[in-house]
């Protein structure tokens, strides 16, 4: 183990540990600022903001010798025995120095921009900037052009940390992005006929420290100081990305990334950033209604899950379909109660929605073409529960058949799933419930219709396609009217007090070996279910 000190405390460095002066400072519980530097990208030490005092200490002597010149702290390593200063009044003059610099070009348009309340050139101000302003106030324009469908740039604002440009390059491979002109003229822009429309471009406003990247999408939307962070699991494609939803007044309004090194790393997709508005869609079911005679009729929940008991248990032969959109814990749950209605009762894996394929990018990020976050929990549940796994065209081809009197079909897609000729070959169901998000054909033809949650509405755990599980709470509440699949599951098997997803998934580990390792809280990275580890802690 090597050490390092930092302002005179000393931390241990791992043998196989490369760290840079930024990354050991943070491990002493010591923020250096910096703008340009990213640890998911190259360093470049262009901002200057990170300079530091660093000298040598000789093991022997305890000689500590200093280097007459500041040294960016990004671009320094964190050897054995490196002394980092980063609070002596000399690394305090350069930090304001360059923080006069930026603002005195910079507009202070804060009122008017949506990185106010997060923005990195305001939060070193006030903390390591000039006490008075030695430049003349000069008016300013806000020049802005378009990089491509997400992306809006804010000319005037830009800092040239260049991380924009090298994500591109770096992380994409798509190389939109570049530097214009020279000095005090450079700017950011695109390669003429090549827009910033990558897959992974929404990043590129995460990563700006300033407000010169603006999310279109997000645009003039919330002041962030208004909205409440909650960390979730992305739910658009088996790569299950550790995300932060972010909301107000339970209406989402935007979603960024949650570091993952065991997952996502720093990034997320487009189709996660944005593919959440589904969620606030005017034609979501939120009413439980049952058919008698030719119509619907409106049910009331107070007396619907006593309904709903009396007749699947009065059928004969039941199976219920297990959504890979469901948690884990609302899988079992489900099953379990299927069990206890029918204990010949088959469970099934609801359809699997596949896109494409796999796209990898250079830095390893891949948005999976498998549509949904939880494929491989359900179906491990499914397998448990019923002796053997029964796939969703097995579950459609028996039913066709007339081998079900009763058929309970969980869905909680975000986009239509099935058409007309697949609810036809389940029109013949004498009980037919449905519980899904998005009016259906199947939907149309059911004799029960339940709303269904969507997945910042409820709680539980996702295992991803590496066998990762994360749990996750709720961010915003479900529409009135709609109840959260865990809360009915819990109220038929008839457990006391409300739903509770620790509860049902410890339960869950104890019945199904391969759940095993989540008798463990698990960590805010998750568990590797197949190694049986508990992911570190960042």
């Amino acid at each position: 183990m090597a050490i390092v000190i930092i302002d005179g405390q000393e931390i241990e460095v791992g043998d196989d540990e490369r760290l840079n002066g930024i990354q050991a400072a943070k491990r002493a519980g010591v923020d250096i600022p910096h703008y340009c530097w990213h640890p998911g990208l190259s360093v470049v030490a262009s901002c200057r903001m990170c300079l530091v005092e660093s000298g040598t200490r000789d093991p022997a002597s305890g000689k500590i010798t200093m280097v007459p010149k500041l040294v960016p702290a990004c671009q320094t390593p964190a050897r054995a025995n490196t002394v980092f200063v980063t609070n002596s009044e000399k690394v305090q003059q350069a930090r304001a120095m360059v923080e006069e610099d930026l603002l005195i070009r910079h507009p202070v348009d804060c009122p008017i921009c949506d990185k106010a309340g997060e923005c990195y050139l305001q939060d070193y101000h006030f903390e390591h900037g000039q006490k008075e302003r030695r430049a003349d106030i000069k008016p300013f324009t806000s020049r802005r052009r378009s990089l491509g469908p997400t992306i809006t740039l804010f000319v005037d604002r830009c800092v040239m940390c260049t991380r924009c440009v090298r994500f591109t390059r770096e992380a994409t491979g798509t190389n939109e992005l570049m530097v214009i002109h020279r000095g005090a003229h450079e700017e950011i822009d695109i390669f003429p006929g090549y827009p910033l429309e990558n897959k992974l471009s929404g990043n590129v406003a995460d990563l700006c420290p300033v407000g010169a990247l603006g999310d279109k999408d997000f645009l003039y939307e919330q002041r962030v100081w208004f909205m409440k962070k909650h960390a979730g699991v992305c739910s658009r494609c088996s790569t299950g990305c550790s995300i932060y939803t972010e909301e107000n007044q339970d209406r989402i309004y935007r979603i960024k990334p949650r570091e993952n090194p065991h997952v996502n790393k720093w990034w997320i997709c487009d189709e996660g950033r944005y593919g959440w508005k589904h969620v606030h869609a005017a034609e979501r079911n939120t009413e439980p209604q049952r058919l008698e005679g030719d119509d619907y009729v409106n049910a009331d929940w107070s007396t619907t899950p006593a309904l709903l008991d009396k007749q699947l248990r009065d059928a004969d032969n039941l199976a219920v379909v297990l959504s890979p959109f469901l948690t884990v814990e609302e899988a079992y749950l489900l099953a379990k109660y299927a069990r206890r209605v029918n204990k010949h009762a088959t469970i099934a894996l609801g359809f699997v929605p596949v896109v494409g394929e796999d796209e990898t990018y250079p830095n390893g990020f891949t948005i999976r073409a498998e549509k949904c976050p939880n494929r491989r929990g359900v179906e491990e549940v499914a397998s448990r529960m019923n002796g053997g796994l029964v796939a969703w065209d097995d579950f459609l081809a028996r039913a066709e058949a007339g081998e079900f009197d009763a058929v309970w079909i969980t869905g909680a897609y975000p986009e239509p799933w099935h058409d007309e000729a697949t609810a036809q070959r389940l029109a013949e169901v004498p009980l037919l419930i449905v519980q899904d998000l998005l009016p259906s054909p199947l939907w149309s033809i059911a004799t029960w219709r339940l709303p269904s949650a969507a997945y910042a509405e409820r709680d539980g755990s996702f295992v991803n396609h590496a066998d990762r599980l994360q749990s996750f709470q709720w961010a915003i509440r479900p529409p009135a009217g709609v109840m959260v699949e865990g809360r009915l599951y819990w109220r038929l098997l008839g457990e006391k007090g409300l739903y509770n997803a620790r509860s049902a998934m410890l339960e869950v580990a104890n019945e199904i070996n391969y759940f095993a390792p989540a008798h463990h809280e698990p960590p805010p990275l998750g568990i590797d279910l197949k190694t049986s580890q508990l992911a570190s802690t960042v």
